[in-house]
């Protein structure tokens, strides 16, 4: 039984997050879906990470078993006739060892943020990025964000609901850059704790704003308490953007 690999890039918007759900569309269920109707079997989509509803992907990874050996790019082309009207692309499909698991073989994953500082509404990138109406300071943002670098305890920055054993993570990456009236927030790690990236990006914001300092960023991750997290930032400008194995 071949093991299929997929890369696929999809809008979140429509969608309620990655996940199956019972009566609720996801990417999920889409994909696996097309891959019934080419197969004619109900079988599983496992995805590299569990998008919430209205998070974007350009990268993300799955892997599905199927009895049927279809040379790739002909399985590629027909999950994607089958996946229309749904904004979900296969990029790519490629057959891989047994061994190879979309979620626990990925040793890094990489997330953007996009953040629109305007005070104009949004036209062309609404559902796509968080329009912040008042003027942020990128400079400090960046320099906070240096501040939550390395293994930490996460509490702060993890959903009530997570369902991760630990919140330590070891964040690789998070930077914050400026151009024109669009910042962009990118970040990696092996993996995220839930809404931890939705969180960094709403807790920075407040920097940017000179809501909060960078030692009240500090005080916050310090504190590994929930509720002393600065706001969540939306789904909008979320993209999981590439996973590593």
């Amino acid at each position: 039984m071949p093991r299929y690999k997929l890369t696929i890039e999809y809008d979140g918007a429509p969608f309620f997050g990655w996940q199956v759900q019972d009566t609720l569309p996801s990417v999920q269920g889409a994909l696996e879906a097309a891959v019934k109707a080419m197969t004619g079997a109900d079988l599983r989509v496992h995805g590299a990470g569990r998008t919430d509803a209205g998070v974007h992907a350009r990268g993300q990874v799955a892997h599905v078993d199927i009895e049927k050996q279809f040379p790739p790019g002909r399985f590629r082309d027909g999950l994607n006739a089958h996946l229309r009207p749904h904004p979900i692309a296969v990029l790519e499909a490629e057959i891989v060892p047994d061994s190879f698991e979309a979620r626990f073989s990925a040793i890094k994953r990489h997330y953007r943020y996009r953040i629109v500082n305007t005070r104009a509404n949004l036209a062309l990138d609404i559902g796509h990025a968080w329009r912040v109406p008042r003027k942020l300071d990128a400079d400090a943002m960046h320099a906070a964000a240096r501040r939550l670098l390395g293994k930490h305890d996460f509490t702060t920055f993890r959903d009530t609901e997570c369902q991760a054993k630990s919140p330590e993570k070891t964040l690789d990456q998070l930077d914050v850059l400026r151009d024109g009236r669009e910042i962009t927030i990118i970040t990696s790690a092996r993996s995220f704790l839930h809404s931890q990236v939705r969180s960094m990006v709403g807790s920075l914001v407040w920097v940017g704003e000179g809501r909060w300092t960078a030692d009240d960023l500090s005080a916050a991750l310090a504190a590994r308490n929930r509720a002393a997290c600065g706001i969540v930032a939306p789904p909008d400008g979320l993209y999981l953007v590439k996973v590593d194995y």
